[in-house]
C-alpha cells in the first residue's frame, strides 16, 4: 500500500534489515502476543526508530557540517523524543493481542525495503 503512495525513505543498516524480516518471520510463525514476543517486538521499534530519528533529523546536521555544539543540542532533543517514544511503545504493546501482532508485522514487512538494483 505504501509504494501506491508518495512516500519518504529512510536507510536502514543491512543488519539491521535482515534482524528485521528474521523477527517478524519469528513472530508469525509462533503467532503469540507473549511477553517474549512483545519484548522483541518492542527492541526492534526501537531500533528502527532510532535509525529513523538518526537519519532524518541528524543526518542534515551531519551534511551542513554542524558544530558539535548544535550536533550535541541535537542529540539531546532527539534523546528526550526517543525517550518518549519508548514510553508510548511500551504501554501499546504491553495491551497487544494476537490480531495486533499480526497487523504490526504486516506493517513492518511494508516498511521494509530491499535496495534497489543499480544499474
Amino acid at each position: 500500500m505504501l509504494k501506491q503512495q508518495s512516500h519518504i525513505v529512510a536507510p536502514i543498516p543491512d543488519a539491521l534489515r535482515n534482524k528485521a524480516l528474521l523477527t517478524v518471520e519469528e513472530l508469525r510463525a509462533r503467532g503469540k502476543a507473549d511477553k517474549a514476543a512483545i519484548d522483541e517486538l518492542y527492541n526492534l521499534i526501537v531500533e528502527l526508530t532510532e535509525e529513523g530519528l538518526d537519519f532524518f533529523f541528524l543526518e542534515p546536521l551531519r551534511r551542513l557540517r554542524a558544530s558539535s555544539m548544535l550536533m550535541g543540542m541535537a542529540k539531546m532533543g532527539i534523546g528526550s523524543m526517543l525517550k518518549g517514544s519508548k514510553m508510548v511503545i511500551h504501554k501499546v504493546l504491553k495491551k497487544l493481542d494476537d490480531r495486533s501482532l499480526a497487523s504490526i508485522l504486516d506493517f513492518i514487512e511494508e516498511i521494509i525495503c530491499e535496495p534497489e538494483e543499480t544499474a
